[in-house]
């Protein structure tokens, strides 16, 4: 009789067990942490900020974006615009056998919160899979004049376009830039430059 009983409360345990993972796996699923491409049927690529009804997006997850994508998290996205070549002016020049990579950024914070950027800490570059830092000169060639640095706060439903220089190596192959805006802390998107 008590093995009975024994086994009839453990028969309900597990049932129990198994409801309440079955029940975790339904809430959970709707749950995507992953980042995305932005995809529109448009041929413009600007963002618009249009308070009556928001375009409908195709989304994919992917790891690394091309000059030109949009990758968007959590109502954020970035953009590499362009990466514009430059060997400065009579002036500003970049180091011997070198070239400035002036390198266009646009983040669009449509969140409900504000988001941080800066140039120094939420950006992590390499060309040919060695480490560069910022290059405060390739910000005063001519091409990265008209735009500001990233750095700063972005309001909700705000957006900012700046320019992050670095020199590289006349010879480069592939940029490698790692974006990782406050709002992702462990999470960072990598966008890939290749010299053509």
């Amino acid at each position: 009789m008590e093995e009975k009983k024994k086994k009839s409360k453990l028969k309900w345990i597990i049932i129990v067990i198994v409801a309440i993972a079955i029940i975790a796996a339904v809430a959970g699923g709707g749950s995507d942490d992953s980042v995305h491409q932005v995809k529109t049927d448009s041929k413009d690529s600007k963002v618009t900020n249009d308070n009556s009804k928001k375009e409908e997006k195709e989304t994919e997850a992917k790891t690394s974006f091309k000059v030109g994508e949009t990758a968007e998290y959590k109502d954020v996205q970035v953009t590499l615009e362009k990466v514009i070549i430059s060997k400065g002016d009579e002036i500003i020049q970049p180091d011997e056998g070198k070239e400035f990579a002036i390198c266009i950024f646009k983040i669009q914070n449509n969140s409900d919160s504000s988001i941080t950027m800066s140039s120094i800490a939420s950006f992590e570059a390499y060309y040919d899979d060695t480490s560069m830092n910022e290059d405060i000169m390739g910000l005063q060639a001519p091409e990265a004049k008209k735009y500001n640095q990233l750095d700063g706060d972005i309001a909700a439903g705000k957006k900012m376009e700046g320019v992050i220089a670095y020199q590289v190596p006349t010879d480069w192959k592939e940029i490698e830039i790692n974006v990782s805006p406050s709002f992702w802390s462990s999470k960072d998107i990598r966008f890939i430059a290749t010299n053509k």
